[in-house]
């Protein structure tokens, strides 16, 4: 990766040489950084993944090498010599992302003059994968990425993108953990399959949506029979349109108010197949100072009527393309969709939609009763059906949930938990003082119920504040969900780590099936979700078809609980088998210290009392680093003494510091995350730092070992 980006500066210089005629500036115009350079697609896809491979690598050591090469294939086209490709890839680049293979597969120079054995990176089969699945990880990365940059046209950014699609890969490769094996279950096969069954049925409601209800069919024969002598009169003698404006520029906005002029085309193409590839090619326009296009956008702006600006994008899935030129027959032009759906009625318009809408909504429910909830009892849950399995691992300790269970003889399907003897002291004596009170006096499952409605409780009582707060600015009431994961997770991630992650993962699949529907506009769930949504949504929200501010908030919690999970020895019997973590550690909350209280505190204190800047442009205020840095560091001390009180760590059962010196050590490793953390949300902002930033926590909290 240096040698790319030193050789990158003299490729300018040959560039600057070649050219006809040859350029005049000085060697400093010739070679200088931009004001707008973003160094986040170089460092954040090549250099994260490889860290925490590095910082999960005592436990897991066949993920190293994978995320190398794939750090190394997300390095910007641009950088790479001959990069430029019509199929959107390069077989150098390929190359080049393969050497640290090559590399480790010949390292028996190098052991013959220091260890015995050679050393090798890649673990042979069956510890490591294969070598020709690592060579194929490039074009497994490069294949993700236009269909992620489609799906999320505008809304994330390419260093985002990248990130997505590296730990897609990862989660499909590693995932070990029940917890994560439901993950993978969700994203990979309710995504790609919702993608297959449901992509051209969601576009063409997307495409239903966005003309207006006045360019629709209006009157039929019976009101036309209804109609006057001087209406009919008039109509007859009204000039016929052009074959241009027969042909009708029909805007892609979702609004349906009559009288709304039209000014953008939707053309016919030839293929349902949408031109993913191009959303790619499109992307550097941002660059340029204009305005991001979609994968499916036009880019025909409009010349007929004079119209050179690019439509605005809303809050939609990407319409249907429009890079391919029809094709001619004998038979004539066919109807393009629009045209298609012009030819109906208002209320034809909406039977249409809610049949889009309801063969959508059969698809998920057949989806997550057939091969989901099969490949999760399989694959998660030990061959136990998941919803007998769920009731079990909820319910299973109260008395009378049990005794109708036996009663009806349904001990088959409805998996209990086993009942824990007050008078065996020595499994009780074995436990520490939180897991006693969790599993000998109060029961595991009870534990996850009184949870739950714990959870409920602090999400009503966000609501009501949030519901209240009506004159306040659009950032502080967002700030409340941010205070409402802390008060939900903060304490809680401890008593059950493996059931606050299998939370975090449905709350993630259902966030993201929900955003799908607002974003394809399905009746009827669409338009009460964008309602609740509309009031706290920001410019970033508004680029692309996916608000991902929630999301982004919910993932950047359950990222650190995820990777600690990865590193943490898991036990218990069937058919609990892996939900138990042996030990915990202060890394699993630092997502949740980073984004609810870090970025909370430095925008509330930033935007009221910051006045000194940062010397580079971002618009960060030291004072809201420093609030940062304050907020973070007393998180963390929670999370520390949390930990030290249900004696989870490995303090040999005391509850408290032993010493000053203790003390004042945790302190400052506390401090020194948070001012890294701070550092890193301040100076690169190329990415969001509601993910960013928590994974940067997580790699220096388990790095000094706090």
């Amino acid at each position: 990766m240096p040698a790319i980006l030193i050789l990158y500066p003299v490729r300018l210089l040959l560039y600057s040489r070649s050219r006809n005629p040859s350029s005049s500036r000085r060697l400093r115009q010739k070679i200088r950084i931009p004001a707008a350079f973003d160094p986040a697609p170089i460092l954040y896809p090549a250099i994260i993944p490889v860290l925490i491979s590095i910082s999960l690598f005592p436990t897991l050591e066949n993920i190293l090498l994978p995320n190398i090469l794939l750090g190394l294939a997300a390095l910007p086209p641009q950088l790479i010599p001959y990069g430029s490709s019509p199929d959107g890839y390069s077989a150098l680049h390929w190359f080049i992302s393969v050497l640290p293979l090559i590399a480790s597969q010949n390292t028996e120079f190098p052991s013959k003059a220091f260890p015995p054995k050679p050393y090798m990176l890649k673990l042979p089969p069956p510890e490591g994968l294969h070598p020709e699945i690592l060579v194929s990880l490039f074009a497994l990365h490069q294949a993700l990425l236009p269909p992620l940059h489609y799906l999320t046209t505008t809304s994330l950014l390419p260093a985002e993108v990248n990130l997505l699609s590296i730990g897609l890969i990862n989660l499909l490769l590693f995932a070990d953990s029940p917890q994560m094996n439901i993950l993978r279950t969700c994203l990979w096969l309710g995504g790609v399959g919702l993608f297959v069954l449901c992509g051209k049925v969601l576009k063409w409601g997307v495409a239903l949506a966005r003309i207006p209800r006045w360019r629709f069919r209006r009157a039929g024969q019976i009101i036309r029979a209804r109609q006057s002598f001087l209406q009919v009169l008039n109509e007859r003698l009204r000039p016929q349109r052009s074959a241009s404006a027969c042909k009708g520029n029909i805007t892609d906005s979702d609004a349906d108010e009559d009288g709304y002029q039209a000014q953008y085309a939707l053309k016919k193409t030839k293929s349902l197949k949408v031109n993913i590839l191009d959303a790619v090619r499109n992307a550097s326009t941002a660059a340029n100072g204009e305005e991001p296009r979609s994968a499916v956008e036009s880019k025909q702006r409009g010349i007929d009527s004079g119209k050179t600006d690019t439509p605005r994008r809303r809050n939609t899935l990407p319409c249907l393309p429009s890079q391919v030129q029809p094709s001619y027959s004998k038979r004539g032009r066919s109807k393009s969709i629009a045209q298609t759906f012009l030819a109906l009625t208002p209320t034809q318009a909406a039977v249409r939609k809610w049949i889009y809408a309801g063969y959508f909504y059969l698809v998920v429910v057949v989806m997550i009763l057939g091969p989901i909830r099969y490949v999760i009892g399989k694959h998660a849950l030990n061959d136990h059906e998941p919803i007998g399995w769920a009731l079990g691992y909820l319910l299973g300790n109260l008395q009378r949930f049990r005794f109708e269970v036996l009663n009806w003889d349904l001990n088959w399907w409805i998996a209990l938990p086993p009942l824990r003897d007050h008078q065996d002291m020595e499994w009780a004596s074995q436990l520490n003082l939180a897991e006693h009170l969790r599993q000998v006096v109060v029961g595991e499952a009870n534990i996850r119920l009184l949870l739950c409605l714990y959870f409920a409780g602090i999400i009503v009582v966000g609501l009501i504040i949030v519901l209240t707060l009506t004159i306040v600015e659009v950032d502080t009431r967002r700030k409340v969900f941010h205070g409402m994961m802390v008060g939900m997770l903060l304490p809680t991630i401890y008593i059950d780590p493996g059931f606050v992650s299998l939370a975090l993962t449905a709350v993630l699949a259902v966030f993201l099936l929900l955003d799908l529907i607002r974003a394809s506009q399905l009746p009827p769930l669409s338009r009460p979700i964008a309602r609740f949504l509309t009031p706290y949504v920001d410019g970033r929200d508004l680029r692309g078809p996916v608000v991902v501010s929630h999301i982004f908030l919910l993932i950047g919690c359950a990222i650190p609980v995820w990777l600690s999970a990865a590193s943490i020895q898991r036990s218990g019997s069937d058919p609990w088998t892996g939900w138990d973590f042996e030990s915990r550690d202060v890394s699993m909350v630092a997502g949740v210290v980073c984004v609810g209280m870090g970025d909370a505190a430095a925008s509330l204190i930033g935007r009221r009392y910051g006045r000194r800047k940062w010397p580079w442009a971002g618009g960060k205020s030291l004072e809201g680093s420093f609030a940062f840095a304050a907020a973070v560091t007393v998180g963390l001390l929670f999370g520390k003494v949390w930990l030290r009180l249900g004696q989870w760590d490995d303090a040999g059962g005391s509850m408290g510091f032993q010493s000053l010196s203790e003390w004042v050590l945790v302190v400052t490793k506390a401090f020194v995350c948070a001012a890294g953390a701070s550092l890193n949300e301040a100076v690169l902002t190329g990415g969001n730092d509601n993910v960013i930033v928590p994974v940067v926590l997580w790699l220096l909290v388990r790095g000094v070992r706090l």
